[in-house]
């Protein structure tokens, strides 16, 4: 069944440049040690800061992964989505956030997302709308 409220693109697998007011949306670690994997595009590309773990820099949002399970990542994902629904002037890009170094897969973490699939200023992978859509 088709999520009736998701009907826009999906994140780009590399996203190499974005516009003035759009958000890459990055899984990190809570030290800031943006040192590999999507933390490391953002650092290099985005504006994400070194030792800032959380939140926004730059064109950049950090949501850390690295700190337990998918109980501890929850939180953070919570209060992202509030602050892209507080800023509805930005649009941002969440990439499969926890599925690269920090060894989760998608079905772990995509179901932390599915309040996102109400707010049009979130851009969501495909993986994990599909597995929003199927729950």
């Amino acid at each position: 069944m088709k999520n009736q409220n998701y009907n826009r693109a999906f994140t780009p697998d590399k996203i190499s440049e974005l516009k003035n007011n759009e958000i890459f949306v990055f899984g990190s670690n809570l030290q800031g040690a943006h040192g590999g994997g999507a933390a490391r595009v953002a650092l290099n590309n985005f504006g994400a800061v070194w030792g800032q773990g959380v939140g926004l820099q730059g064109q950049s949002y950090a949501i850390p992964t690295m700190q337990g399970g998918v109980e501890t990542i929850k939180p953070y994902v919570d209060e992202f989505i509030d602050f892209a629904h507080q800023h509805t002037e930005l649009q941002f890009y969440v990439t499969r956030i926890g599925c690269g170094i920090a060894g989760f897969r998608d079905k772990d973490i995509a179901p932390l997302f599915t309040k996102a699939i109400e707010l049009p200023n979130i851009i969501l992978p495909k993986s994990f709308v599909e597995i929003i859509d199927n729950q």
